[in-house]
């Protein structure tokens, strides 16, 4: 398989992040920027893809339930990052290429952390985020997460690439996809803590819902009696009736005919019309499905209804199982809500 290889100098492919955010960017700067971006991204399928493959042969070694995928991070995502960390430059950006493992319990996941602490792994640990021992002080996220640096005598092309390798639970993946769901039903980043005040704070109340059911740290500044928590959602009802709406949405939404045998899926939501459209690639098609992915994306602004992201699973199900937001389904999250509070 051809992969990508980096192009541009650190300095180049900065100085193109600076251009994407720029509001006095020219339209020629603007398009070269984003070939210059695309290439950075795509540099990162070879890296990615080898944390990948260790992770999920480690993963389905502690859970055969476990779900395993990796991405490249969506322009849009890159464009609010920059826009929100100012001193922050796109060739620091530790999380352009990402892979995920979704395990049953945190005993999984602290047997997987455990795996990468005593295994030979050559490549360089950066840092790790614990932010279930932890939770994210103003969303309550919680996941683990370790960047590496990619390292290889045999092929140094990449070295020096990082990525992100999250750990979640089940119950962690579902709190994390509902709050992109209902930030996408809404136009707003809430994983970024931007948005509406009422419904970040009715998700920090559910993490710790989740974490209490999961014996780990609550979200820092909620209830920690279980009557406090419930007295605190109850003022929430208003959003909760909302999300129940999303997810009828979710119920009519058009589904796609998901194709077989694709190694890529390129995902792209349609809110405004209730579409969603998977198109497959083969394993050796990464380049393809990279070029479509970009076209795409360069035709979404803030002002779209579209979304869009270039993903790998091993299956169709563990596809969806993996991202339901981007099929608005938020089933095991609302299970935990209507088990937790009734009205």
């Amino acid at each position: 398989m051809a992969y990508t290889k980096l192009l541009y100098t650190k300095a180049e492919v900065d100085a193109a992040g600076a251009i994407l955010i720029s509001p006095d960017s020219t339209s020629d700067s603007y398009e070269k920027a984003l070939t210059v971006i695309d290439n950075w991204r795509s540099s990162h399928n070879f890296p990615l893809n080898t944390f990948q493959m260790w992770l999920r042969r480690k993963s389905k070694t502690i859970d055969q339930k476990s779900i395993v995928v990796q991405r490249i991070k969506r322009l849009s995502s890159i464009r609010h990052k920059l826009q929100r960390m100012r001193k922050l430059k796109l060739s620091d950006m530790q999380d352009i290429g990402g892979c995920r493992a979704i395990l049953t319990s945190i005993e999984d996941i602290n047997k997987l952390v455990k795996a990468y602490e005593e295994s030979d792994i050559r490549h360089k640990l950066d840092y790790k985020d614990d932010y279930i021992k932890c939770p994210k002080i103003r969303t309550g996220y919680r996941s683990i997460h370790l960047i590496y640096n990619y390292v290889s005598d045999k092929n140094t092309t990449y070295n020096g690439h990082r990525v992100e390798i999250q750990l979640r639970t089940q119950l962690q993946h579902a709190w994390a996809t509902a709050v992109e769901t209902v930030g996408t039903f809404m136009g707003q980043v809430l994983k970024s803590n931007q948005g509406d005040v009422d419904l970040l704070q009715f998700f920090k109340l559910m993490a710790t819902v989740i974490a209490n059911i999961e014996g780990t740290s609550a979200a820092p500044g909620t209830p920690t009696r279980k009557e406090d928590l419930l007295d605190a959602l109850r003022k929430y009802k208003t959003q909760i009736e909302m999300i129940k709406h999303i997810k009828e949405y979710g119920e009519i939404l058009q589904r796609p005919e998901i194709p077989k045998g694709a190694h890529y899926f390129l995902i792209k939501l349609d809110t405004s019309t209730k579409e969603v459209s998977v198109k497959g690639f083969g394993s050796k098609d990464i380049k393809l499905a990279s070029e479509e992915y970009l076209a795409i994306e360069r035709t979404i602004t803030d002002r779209t209804s579209v979304d869009a992201v270039l993903v790998s699973a091993e299956s169709l199900d563990s596809l969806e199982r993996a991202y339901p937001n981007y099929f608005f389904d938020m089933k095991i999250f609302l299970e935990i809500l209507d088990r937790t509070i009734k009205f």
